[in-house]
């Protein structure tokens, strides 16, 4: 039974045993492949319950010495009562356990997240219906796929463009781009994989590189992820690495900069460089972030304040824009 049908069971009322034990052992297999942020994620969809409460809830259910020690119980509270009594008593209070370990899958908020984060680790191995070559045509049929993969990849974009952060950012004015935050865009990128493990940015980038349309190779997925979501929103007419943009933004704007009657002296031009190097890979820089690497190796926010003094939040400011522009 697939785990979609394993959960559906259970919350239209099908408590037996070997049901039970077969999603507790499902559940103990993804707590092993899940982090720290999706295991996080399950307690909140579970009223707080950690997956391994939840799993023991489903085995306490029907574990024999968790019925004995209910059968011991009843009858010290009722040592007169007669065995039908007692027996009756059993079955209410078995009810209860049973129902209580499986209320929480009554949440279908719940039962989507673990199918939906369960595709994310999902191989599926085929050995019965082998492929068969239906014809030799290779590369035109790997340019179809590329294409389609990037299609569904656009469609996905923009049919949740209204309801992600990050989206709407990018769909908005130039300057609310300078709002964009790591965590957005890690995110959306854990939103992507969990939903659509086959449009991660890695494979949809390949399908542009097949195409003959991407422009270098990204460091990581979410400097790849930023750049397919310029490139899908029209923000760049060409999909370009984003710390590649992000270097020709900063030559740009220190260029207008010196061009008139500021000047940059070296140290404080190192110091811009740390700036553009982190918002290449940070997305955006506060003033808290002076305080992490490289920063705080360097003197942190107090060194920022004595290179460049009052115009320090300007700065910082102006960076978050155009560099993201």
């Amino acid at each position: 039974m697939s785990l979609k049908d394993l959960l559906q069971n259970v919350a239209m009322g099908n408590t037996q045993e070997d049901v039970l034990s077969t999603l507790a052992n499902r559940l103990i297999r993804l707590d092993k492949q899940l982090n720290e942020k999706e295991k996080l994620s399950f307690a909140t969809q579970a009223n707080g319950q950690t997956i391994n409460h939840v799993v023991k809830e489903l085995l306490n259910a029907y574990d024999p010495d968790t019925m004995m020690n209910l059968e011991l119980g009843i009858r010290k509270d009722n040592p007169d009562a007669s065995p039908d009594a007692i027996n009756s008593t059993f079955n209410i209070q078995h009810s209860t356990l049973i129902e209580n370990a499986v209320a929480v899958f009554n949440n279908p908020d719940l039962r989507n997240f673990i199918i939906d984060v369960r595709k994310k680790y999902d191989q599926i191995i085929d050995g019965i219906n082998i492929d068969e070559i239906q014809n030799i045509g290779w590369v035109k049929d790997q340019q179809a796929a590329a294409e389609l993969t990037i299609s569904n990849f656009t469609a996905w974009i923009q049919a949740h463009k209204d309801e992600i952060t990050a989206l709407q950012i990018f769909y908005d004015q130039p300057y609310r781009r300078r709002e964009l935050t790591y965590s957005m865009i890690k995110d959306l990128y854990e939103k992507i994989k969990t939903e659509q493990p086959l449009l991660a940015p890695t494979q949809v980038w390949r399908a542009y590189e097949q195409l003959g349309e991407a422009n270098g190779s990204p460091k990581n997925e979410l400097i790849a992820l930023v750049s397919l979501i310029r490139r899908v929103t029209g923000i760049d007419s060409a999909l370009n690495v984003y710390d590649k943009t992000v270097d020709a933004n900063f030559k740009t704007w220190v260029f207008k900069k010196q061009a008139g009657t500021t000047k940059f002296t070296e140290e404080q031009m190192q110091w811009l460089r740390m700036i553009k190097d982190y918002v290449a890979n940070s997305f955006h820089v506060d003033k808290e972030d002076f305080e992490l690497d490289p920063f705080n190796k360097n003197g942190g926010l107090g060194k920022m304040w004595q290179l460049f003094g009052e115009q320090t939040d300007d700065i910082i400011n102006e960076l978050n824009e155009v560099l993201a522009a």
